[in-house]
């Protein structure tokens, strides 16, 4: 007897435990994050210190967020309006960029000096330093980082335009050999040799750069205009007008002994389209084929 009271004085005590025991409360349960939790940075003061970076960002939606931009900066219509033209990167000052108290700094790894770089992370500004290749794929690459780097969504839809002007491009009756005058004024003019963004678009257009023997860029002679003999002079719209237009490019010393000089075959297109290698390259490739097609009949 004594044996079955000790027992249900035990299950008494089990019961009584079970019956005090509470749920808790939404605000007492603990949350485990899942795998898939993330921190998201949020930039709200962007600067951008190349022209094609500056227009994806704008392309992706966050123009607002742009407070400085560099001298190629030019694209789309009113960022110099929005955001504080730092100039040229080779002369940006480290007190220019803080003075705008950014969260963000974008450049190009062939622009930006190292000693510009280092200042910034000592400053402790997030800086992101892309590779550029110019070509299609590696516009759309320069897309696909910046995107990550912000994340913002309407990527795949910026690199399908590039696809879209690019299928513009119509084979040319005979392949014209393209000189590109670089101007700021008449005393200062430059040719463009090769592996430079504008020889790409010209290649993309499927015309043929009239110099091969120099990398980048060199000082425009009449010996090297007569030795090229281009059949199309290409130029920055802002660089033509800078010597005075299609009147001024003819005047040029040696243009009128070559084949462009004597058929007054002479482009000019925007500089940040042109040479931007940014969304509207494909844009760029199908309005040069375009004028390259004209100018052959």
């Amino acid at each position: 007897m004594k044996q079955i009271s000790k027992f249900l004085a035990v299950a008494l005590l089990v019961l009584a435990t079970i019956s005090c025991k509470k749920e808790p409360k939404a605000e007492e349960q603990i949350i485990v994050p899942g795998p898939d939790t993330t921190t998201v940075a949020q930039y709200n003061r962007i600067i951008s210190l190349n022209g094609a970076m500056t227009e994806i960002v704008a392309a992706l939606g966050q123009q607002d967020k742009i407070v400085g931009v560099d001298v190629t900066s030019t694209y789309p219509d009113g960022i110099k309006d929005s955001a504080t033209d730092l100039g040229h990167i080779r002369s940006i000052s480290i007190e220019g960029i803080m003075a705008l108290q950014p969260d963000l700094i974008l450049a190009a790894a062939d622009e930006i000096s190292p000693e510009l770089e280092e200042k910034i992370k000592l400053a402790k500004v997030e800086i992101k330093v892309f590779n550029r290749e110019f070509s299609a794929d590696g516009a759309k690459a320069l897309i696909g980082q910046v995107a990550t780097v912000l994340q913002a969504e309407g990527a795949l839809e910026l690199q399908d335009k590039i696809d879209v002007g690019l299928n513009k491009v119509v084979p040319l009756p005979l392949t014209q050999k393209v000189l590109f005058i670089y101007a700021r004024g008449g005393n200062n003019l430059m040719v463009g040799g090769v592996n430079t963004p504008v020889e790409k678009v010209i290649q993309l257009a499927g015309g043929q750069n009239a110099v091969s023997d120099f990398d980048n860029y060199k000082p425009l002679t009449p010996e090297a205009l007569i030795q090229s003999n281009p059949d199309v002079i290409l130029m920055f719209t802002s660089g033509m007008e800078s010597i005075g237009g299609i009147e001024g490019v003819l005047k040029i010393p040696g243009i009128d002994k070559t084949n462009a000089g004597k058929n007054k075959k002479i482009i000019a297109m925007d500089g940040a389209l042109l040479a931007g290698f940014g969304p509207r390259v494909g844009k760029a490739a199908a309005e040069l084929n375009r004028k390259l097609a004209e100018n052959a009949k």
